[in-house]
């Protein structure tokens, strides 16, 4: 399984992921789930998956080699992308691409074409922008209403950024939250674990702030989950007793 998480907040841009997958109880490896296009100066991407690993794979390939347009005869890279939305058609092509060739392959074999993607970045010209595509390759964009968007099992993660983000919080608050919002993930799905990427972009500068990658026992995010952990059991202690069961231990022992 995986987790993916973008966050756009006007300080910038987060992306994080997991590198755990599994065909099995007995088969976990370790893949790299983001992907950075980086051109200083022209562009700054980052390509987070979630979903079948051959399929994600697949279209990763065709990002770095070129999604072929047979009308035109000629292939179109990242790169070539004027805007981020392009930069979005380009990856929803590539997913279609790829289901022409294996999709009805993989459905007689009873496998699922089942994939995801968040697509991130700044190109010249445009504002940073953050994306869902689907498996169709039709996609959705973050705006500051919900200023996030997350693929593969999100739902122990979601909490934390519906009550932690806002589009005006700075960036590294943002971050913060973002693993936070992981290791939530990690505790309740063994699906999804360390190592975990990460990449920062901010505006204007058209490069990466930071790539970085989170392995075990890593001191800073050892601590954050610790304390995230104390921070949940000392918030429910503070918490008066529901007043519905005052008279429950008078009535039992009566």
């Amino acid at each position: 399984m995986t987790y993916c998480c973008g966050v756009l907040v006007r300080d910038g841009l987060v992306m994080i992921a997991d590198t755990r997958t599994n065909a099995g109880l007995d088969n976990i490896s370790t893949f790299r789930k983001l992907h950075i296009f980086e051109e200083p100066g022209h562009h700054v991407l980052g390509l987070a998956s979630a979903g079948n690993l051959s399929v994600s794979q697949s279209v990763v390939s065709l990002m770095n080699e070129g999604v072929e347009d047979h009308e035109a005869g000629e292939r179109h890279q990242l790169r070539d992308c004027r805007t981020m939305f392009q930069a979005a058609q380009l990856v929803g092509g590539a997913i279609r691409q790829v289901h022409k060739v294996n999709g009805v392959v993989m459905e007689q074999s009873t496998v699922n074409f089942d994939v995801s993607f968040l697509l991130g970045g700044q190109i010249a010209g445009g504002p940073l922008r953050l994306f869902m595509i689907y498996s169709a390759g039709n996609f959705i964009e973050c705006t500051p209403d919900t200023p996030f968007l997350q693929i593969g099992e999100h739902k122990y993660g979601k909490p934390v950024l519906d009550r932690a983000v806002t589009y005006d919080m700075e960036i590294s608050e943002a971050l913060k939250s973002s693993l936070i919002s992981m290791d939530s993930t990690m505790r309740s799905n063994l699906g999804v674990g360390l190592p975990i990427d990460v990449m920062v972009v901010t505006p204007e500068t058209l490069r990466s702030e930071l790539i970085y990658r989170i392995e075990p026992g890593e001191p800073y995010f050892h601590d954050l989950r610790e304390r995230w952990s104390a921070a949940l059991r000392s918030a429910h202690a503070s918490i008066p007793r529901p007043p519905y069961l005052k008279d429950v231990r008078t009535r039992a022992v009566g």
